[in-house]
């Protein structure tokens, strides 16, 4: 099985930004952990600030990979386009988010992925992308 972990805007600062919010550790190391965890997956990540890449990005994902794990940060709440891509890909996508964005701003509370997405993820801190990989693995049991 090959996943793509894709990250949107600003989750490059992860360890650094907001660490009551998203922690203290980067999101690569954090990679580096998962990779060793799930070593008969093959596991893929990038990240972009940028709404066109991320788009890009999902649309080529379907072409390589069974499954795409996806935060696509503020972005999940204002781009019709991204929820417009997951929508046209022939491949599962799982949301996922770090904090609770439902305990957050109003206008977190909406997104325009999740209509699309397998399911969603919300809340367990980095650990939200390990339970997406495990939903994946839970389907081809």
């Amino acid at each position: 099985m090959k996943l793509l972990i894709l990250n949107g805007p600003n989750l490059n600062l992860l360890g650094s930004r907001e660490p009551d919010t998203y922690g203290s550790k980067s999101f690569e190391d954090y990679f580096s952990e998962l990779q060793f965890k799930f070593r008969n997956i093959e596991l893929s990540y990038d990240q972009t600030n940028i709404e066109g890449e991320l788009i890009d990005m999902i649309q080529k994902g379907q072409e390589d990979f069974n499954g795409i794990i996806l935060n696509a940060a503020a972005y999940t709440h204002t781009s019709v386009g991204i929820g417009d891509a997951v929508a046209a890909i022939n491949i599962p996508v799982v949301e996922v988010h770090i904090s609770n964005t439902f305990s957050r701003e109003d206008f977190r509370h909406k997104s325009y992925i999740s209509p699309n997405s397998k399911g969603i993820i919300v809340g367990f801190g980095l650990q939200s992308y390990d339970l997406a990989i495990q939903s994946f693995l839970k389907d081809n049991e």
